[in-house]
């Protein structure tokens, strides 16, 4: 069973992520699930700055990074000082940035 060190990053999901999640034909939902609990939870975790498929999106006006989860993005905010990663949302990429 795997162990949180102190140094790790807790994982908050916003209401709006998880009815969207909810949304989702059962297929997808379980997909994402599971990528969610193996890779992605576990990356934002230990280091949600850095990553082959984080990126910082430019233009936001609070630091808003993305997860690339095939194809579909997770959108979420980094709170250093209390060491907390807020999951904002998850679109599909056609649609995720769409103004």
């Amino acid at each position: 069973m795997e162990r949180e060190s102190l140094s790790d990053f807790r994982i908050f999901q916003t209401n709006e992520f998880l009815k969207k999640l909810g949304k989702l034909p059962s297929g997808e939902t379980d997909f994402l699930e599971k990528k969610l609990r193996e890779y992605v939870y576990p990356q934002l975790r230990a280091e949600p700055f850095f990553g082959k498929n984080i990126k910082k999106l430019k233009n936001y006006t609070s630091d808003t990074w993305r997860y690339r989860i095939g194809k579909y993005r997770l959108f979420n905010i980094v709170n250093p000082e209390e060491k907390i990663v807020y999951v904002l949302t998850l679109d599909l990429r056609k649609e995720a940035y769409r103004n």
